[in-house]
């Protein structure tokens, strides 16, 4: 038993693990900040074209639909079949501002890395017999 706790201990002190655990946490509340800005900013601009907030956005398949005034909402009667395609246009959208924004931000880390590197070869040139002796 001891010896589980020992390889456990050198495994979570490797960096990659600790790296994994910092990108979870850092990944779920950058989600987070994704789904407020599209719950809380886009989806408005798309309620005030539909009248309506996008996620209640359906279609009747099968039933009635009523709307009741002192609930704000539609009743759908026992049968109905409906499709909410405004929740499923939602999650589409949620998908592509985060693919865009992890692209973005995967994009501008890139582009530091590189002028640190060229900052760093003005700084501290490698001469030519170094770079033969690294060989």
């Amino acid at each position: 038993m001891k010896q589980f706790f020992k390889e456990f201990k050198a495994f979570i002190s490797k960096g990659n693990a600790l790296d994994l655990a910092i990108g979870l946490v850092l990944g779920t509340a950058f989600n987070n900040i994704v789904k407020s800005l599209v719950n809380d900013v886009i989806m408005p601009i798309f309620s005030l074209v539909g009248g309506r907030s996008m996620s209640a956005w359906f279609f009747v398949l099968r039933g009635t639909q009523s709307y009741n005034e002192s609930l704000g909402t539609y009743v759908f009667s026992e049968d109905a079949v409906v499709i909410y395609y405004g929740q499923f246009l939602n999650s589409i959208l949620d998908f592509f501002i985060i693919g865009l924004s992890i692209f973005l931000t995967l994009k501008v880390l890139k582009k530091m890395d590189h002028t640190f590197d060229e900052i760093k070869e003005k700084i501290l040139p490698e001469k030519e017999s170094d770079k033969h002796e690294n060989l």
